[in-house]
């Protein structure tokens, strides 16, 4: 039997009159698409044209929640009460879902955003509002975790549907956390770099993080960031060769979630 995967991709991060990254071009690319619902980025219309576009594809529908944190890009570390955090993303995920409305849709997955996701991966009480307000707004949804993160035991713990996520375009830690940006070298963007992690995770359910140790991780889905200037011409090769390695690519929908 084929190995199968799906690619992902953050989009619709731009705001107002302001467009980041080329999400045209990366709805070609991916299987599913984690759209931004207005808080760290995003804007009713964007978020209306976007989940249209992917619907016309066959694309499946994520909300992309994060901070309040528009000037930051949601990259900014917000103390939040678990309460207030869950009611947030609740928030936000009925947005999007407001807007599936207008192509018949509806959202199929849930993946924090940036200072967020990179939190809730290590605290298990952010893990949890953020599981716990995916819950209450659909207990149907996918919860797309940080594989081996706070957040995929929590999923596990609340009965919900879970994606173990994998980056393709970011270096790791020995933990199995993401390298902080700030470091040099944080952020993959040569095409081969990228492409040669992700075959790794596949094949070998492996990474070799920034210290040059290897962990093991199960991973259901990769993430390319559609913020990034390379994010395209990245995605592109990363797609192409993991065909070129038989692997079978979906959107999240119907991938095989063996929790």
């Amino acid at each position: 039997m084929s190995v199968e995967t799906n690619l992902n991709a953050d989009i619709g991060e731009g705001f107002g009159a302001y467009d980041i990254g080329d999400d045209t071009a990366l709805l070609d690319v991916v299987g599913s698409v984690n759209v931004a619902c207005g808080f760290h980025a995003g804007d009713p219309g964007t978020m209306r044209r976007l989940v249209i576009d992917a619907s016309d594809r066959g694309i499946s529908i994520g909300a992309h929640p994060g901070f309040n944190d528009l000037w930051g890009f949601g990259r900014r570390r917000i103390d939040m009460a678990p309460a207030d955090l869950e009611y947030a993303v609740a928030y936000q995920i009925g947005a999007l879902q407001g807007m599936a409305s207008y192509c018949n849709q509806r959202v199929s997955h849930v993946k924090p955003h940036g200072a967020l996701n990179n939190m809730a991966a290590e605290d298990i009480d952010l893990a949890m509002a953020i599981g716990r307000g995916i819950r209450t707004v659909d207990r149907e949804l996918i919860f797309v975790a940080l594989a081996g993160s706070e957040m995929e035991m929590a999923a596990q713990s609340l009965g919900l549907k879970l994606a173990r996520e994998g980056f393709a375009d970011r270096q790791y830690e020995a933990d199995g956390n993401l390298t902080p940006r700030k470091l040099e070298g944080s952020v993959h963007k040569d095409p081969k770099v990228a492409l040669e992690q992700v075959l790794r995770m596949i094949n070998e359910g492996e990474i070799v993080t920034r210290q040059g140790t290897t962990i093991s991780r199960k991973i259901d889905t990769i993430c390319i960031h559609g913020d990034e200037p390379t994010a395209v011409t990245l995605g592109r090769s990363v797609k192409q060769g993991l065909l070129q390695a038989g692997v079978t690519l979906k959107p999240l929908t119907e991938i095989d979630l063996k929790n």
